[in-house]
Formats: structure tokens, sequence, C-alpha cells
């Protein structure tokens, strides 16, 4: 399945890939972990139809580079975030983030100074005690994971992302989706990148939350077991004025398991 990135933005750590659809008013895409800008193939297309589209690869991810010494913190994520809407020239974009698209987007408006119009989290890390299952074994032994057989480290990463869906993905999605992690370099850029994705960096911003003040809307799959509801309800505690929306049955991952009712909710904010 092709899905191609056609630009590129140099950070201090390596390049970023992305690309723009549409016209109108600008709306930034943020995946996450350990996904791709990939997620978003099927929501493009009718965004663009409404606005000026945006998305990247977050660097170590998807089609931008993977190599060695990258920071891939979500500090120097949030960073090169606000590079990036530096270097599309946008003030002042809407925002849609998915998974640790959401507390990179949150370090970027809070820490780092990006301004957004408008912000969508959806099954999405913020704040609280989410350093836990694969982070966690991952953070206390990097190098039992980086010494895994190439069969069983993909074995691995392919369970965890069907653990994200509630309803399971067609095979030339996963098979699309574990592309970037494999072979040595992309066993490497997997533990390279959660090894690195730590709550100490949510943790800094989670006092501030409160002083959001732009029109905010959660969205959540009640069957998430990434992170399950009880996540949205902490974050729409801390920023009270959010909206908070349900998706029924649907898991972590909403572009695969609710794409039609994820595209309801951002076309009807959106229009």
């Amino acid at each position: 399945m092709t899905w191609s990135l056609d630009n590129a933005f140099e950070t201090p750590g390596g390049t970023i890939r992305w690309m723009a659809r549409g016209s109108g008013e600008p709306l930034v895409l943020v995946h996450g972990t350990p996904y791709s800008s990939f997620l978003w193939r099927e929501l493009v297309p009718a965004l663009a139809r409404i606005r000026r589209v945006y998305v990247f690869d977050l660097l170590g991810f998807g089609q931008s580079e993977q190599r060695e010494g990258q920071d891939l913190s979500l500090a120097a994520h949030a960073r090169n975030f606000a590079r990036l809407l530096d270097h599309w020239e946008l003030s002042h974009p809407s925002v849609v983030a998915h998974d640790i698209g959401g507390a990179v987007t949150l370090r970027s408006m809070l820490l780092e100074g990006a301004s957004f119009r408008d912000l969508t989290l959806f099954d999405a890390v913020s704040g609280g005690e989410w350093e836990r299952g694969l982070f966690q074994l991952i953070l206390e032994h990097p190098e039992v994971f980086h010494q895994l057989p190439g069969y069983a480290h993909q074995e691995l990463v392919a369970s965890h992302m069907r653990h994200a869906t509630n309803l399971g993905y067609r095979p030339a999605i996963l098979d699309a989706l574990l592309t970037p992690w494999r072979g040595e370099t992309g066993q490497a850029a997997f533990y390279r990148q959660y090894s690195q994705i730590k709550q100490e960096h949510t943790e800094e911003y989670e006092q501030l939350l409160g002083e959001i003040t732009i029109p905010t809307r959660l969205i959540w799959g009640t069957e998430d077991r990434i992170l399950p509801p009880h996540y949205a309800r902490w974050l729409h505690d801390r920023i009270p004025h959010a909206e908070l929306h349900w998706i029924e049955g649907a898991g972590h991952v909403l572009q695969e398991d609710a794409p039609a009712q994820l595209l309801a909710h951002l076309m009807s904010a959106f229009e």
C-alpha cells in the first residue's frame, strides 16, 4: 500500500518527512508510537476537502530518518514539532494528536511557545501514571530487547500493535505498520525510541493543563487497553472546559477501529 511523504525537513537529529494536501485553514495531524503518519491515510483525503492538512513522521518513525544517537524523547519531539510549525509558517493551526502525539503537542504548546487554534486529543498520552506495561519493561531492560532475534522482535511488535485494536487489522495494514521496524535498523530504532519516552517529560507540564484556554476536544475508545478510559477522565478533570466524546467498542487506534466515527467528529468540528 503506497503512502509517500514527499517533503523533507532537516532537524539537528535528522530528516523528518512530511506532506501537505488540500487548501484552506491549516490542520496538523500528529501520530504516536509505534505508528507513523500511515495511520492517517484514510482521513487525509476527506479532511483535505475542507482544510490544508499537514502530516509528518516523527523523527525515528516511519519514513523519517532512523540512526544511532538521535534524541527521541518527548521533549525533543516537541522541539521538532515547534520547528516544523515555523518551517510551515503556521502560527495558529488546528491540531489533532494521537497517543504520544498528545504529549508532543501539549509540550509544544505549554513549554515551547507554540500556538494552536484548537486542539483535539484522542486516546492520547497526556500525563498521570502512564509509564507502564511495555514502556516500563523496555526502560528497565533495554539490553534484553536490543538482543532479541529478529523473528521474536517482529512478533513482539505485531502483538503490541494487535493489542491496540479492538477489532483487528487487515493483513496488509498490519504489514505496512510493521515495515519501519523490520531488519537491524528498524529493530534498533524501535527500542531506541521506546527507551527514551519517559513520564518525566509529561510531569513537567501537568500543572499547566488548567491554563489551556483554546477549544479542546477529547475523543476516546471505550475499549482502549493501552490508555483505558480513566486516562480520558484524568485529562478532562484538568482541562474542564474540554469536550469529552466516547466511541463505543473502539480500542486505542481509532483510525483503524472507527475511522468513520472519528472523521465525523473531526468534520463537524472543522467545517
